[in-house]
């Protein structure tokens, strides 16, 4: 029996968090580890703001989520940068940065989507980049529960967690007009367009549901953390549930007078 401690290139400690000034009244965390991957990096960032919600520390006002990263803002008179750093590494010390699971209070969301060819320009591509059938890739994509991890330019859900076999690579030539309600992939993530607008994610099908809607209060129903899962269904679907603003699983929508909807418990 040897008392000797294991080579030190076995040894690993666990990941730390660097914190940035940004601004007078914001710190930009994320994961300090040279050796992670970027999944490790956006899970890292997720578990982040799960301990931040957790903790509550002094002065915070507001988290505002990155794919890889967390902008902490917060009352510099309350706090400084240094005290919040500080408060921050002694959080994730005692919590750790390791996945404990769904996030307290989120949401989950079955979301509808059509494939056809005016609704899925980039599926056979996808699927030939993946080196799959179209329907075997449909199939990784609506049996992968994904995870909302920020909400991107115009309050669009950026999702992690395709169970695909590999990367999907963007658009060689970004769309100028992308159609609201497209349901877009690129590397292991998934991004649905909420309004008109360019993008270089490949579209690989549509959903007939509104996802944003300014008569809404508030306008979008999925925060980060929420969870999502994608459903197709026929064409012959598309009209009874066009305009539909989206809710969490369980609650049933209804259309307001003016052509949007409201919602009302299942």
């Amino acid at each position: 029996m040897t008392t000797q401690p294991p080579p030190a290139a076995t040894l690993r400690r666990p990941p730390g968090v660097q914190a940035v000034p940004f601004g007078d009244s914001a710190l930009m965390l994320s994961i300090a580890d040279a050796d992670a991957d970027a999944e490790a990096r956006r899970a890292g960032a997720r578990r982040l703001r799960d301990v931040l919600l957790e903790v509550r520390p002094y002065g915070v006002l507001n988290l505002v989520a990155g794919a890889e990263s967390l902008l902490v803002e917060f009352d510099c008179l309350a706090v400084s940068h240094g005290q919040l750093a500080q408060t921050v590494n002694l959080a994730v010390a005692g919590l750790g940065l390791q996945d404990t699971g769904p996030v307290p209070g989120a949401k989950d969301f079955v979301i509808p989507m059509v494939v056809s060819d005016g609704f899925s320009p980039d599926l056979p591509a996808v699927a030939e980049e993946l080196g799959l059938s179209t329907e075997a890739t449909l199939e990784a994509f609506t049996s992968s529960v994904l995870s909302i991890n920020l909400l991107a330019a115009a309050m669009a859900p950026m999702m992690a967690g395709v169970q695909f076999p590999g990367q999907v690579s963007r658009c060689a030539e970004p769309r100028t007009d992308v159609a609201p309600g497209s349901i877009m992939v690129a590397g292991t993530s998934a991004i649905i367009q909420p309004f008109p607008g360019p993008s270089g994610w490949k579209v690989i099908g549509r959903t007939p549901l509104t996802i944003c809607d300014i008569r809404e209060d508030p306008a979008t129903s999925y925060r980060p953390g929420d969870r999502v899962r994608f459903t197709v269904i026929p064409d012959s679907k598309w009209a009874e549930l066009a305009g539909r603003f989206l809710r969490p699983a369980g609650r049933q929508q209804a259309r307001h007078p003016e052509g949007g909807t409201h919602g009302s418990e299942a």
